[in-house]
């Protein structure tokens, strides 16, 4: 018995061991983007209780955002090539700060690009639930707006991931109080449902403007709808 303990635990630690050095890596990875949101802050101290945009780089590189949802108080703290569990890990860096009325969340498509294996979309979906459950255990009545993981063109192998994680995100979604799902993948075809490439950069996966003008029709409208919902006095 001790032999078979001595085994199971050989085979846990070095996995352990590289779990913390991986996480402690992308820590540091991270650490500029958060020491310029501080900065930005020092010098544009924000309001507390806006709309908060939180996720990776096709949130990141949205650089017009509070340009195109004004008048509504949007601030963009997203951090490009973060994965869910990077949402998670620097949560307290972003919801407390800020202490949002609207979290809107776009994250996700990192972690299925993650290696030569997509990592399983349950898995992937179970991080954004985490986040989302500190969210409501930290800030109740805070309302959440997923933003489906885009199929982008880049990665069509793995579209089936894509709608699979989306698919489990939509569900939760419609089950959870204060959770909203926008589907973004609709306005990123033609009429023969095939990519939009006019509307991708070189990459085939980040966006042109053009891209984030079809995005704001979408997401615009439900932020307007759910800023009334929390602030009577804006209707």
């Amino acid at each position: 018995m001790k032999t078979f303990i001595a085994l199971v635990l050989l085979s846990v630690l070095p996995w352990s061991a590289r779990a913390a050095d991986d996480a402690a890596k992308r820590w540091a990875q991270y650490e500029p983007s958060f020491k310029a949101f501080a900065e930005l802050d020092r010098a544009h101290p924000p309001q507390p209780g806006g709309i908060l945009f939180v996720g990776s780089s096709i949130f990141r590189q949205w650089t017009t955002v509070p340009e195109q949802m004004a008048p509504l108080p949007v601030l963009n703290r997203a951090f490009g090539g973060s994965r869910t569990a990077d949402q998670v890990a620097r949560f307290d860096q972003l919801i407390p700060v800020y202490a949002p009325k609207i979290v809107v969340y776009y994250c996700g498509s990192n972690d299925l690009k993650a290696g030569t294996t997509p990592e399983d979309p349950a898995a992937i979906f179970a991080r954004f639930k985490a986040f989302s459950e500190k969210l409501r255990a930290t800030r109740p009545g805070t309302r959440l707006v997923f933003v489906s993981s885009t199929r982008s063109p880049d990665r069509v192998a793995r579209w089936e991931q894509v709608d699979h994680y989306n698919a489990l995100a939509r569900a939760y979604c419609a089950a959870t109080p204060y959770h909203t799902f926008i589907d973004l993948n609709p306005v990123l075809v033609d009429g023969n449902g095939h990519p939009r490439i006019d509307l991708y950069v070189a990459d085939k996966l980040h966006f042109k403007p053009e891209a984030y003008v079809e995005f704001t029709a979408m997401i615009k409208p439900v932020l307007t709808r759910l800023w009334a919902e929390v602030n009577p006095a804006a209707r």
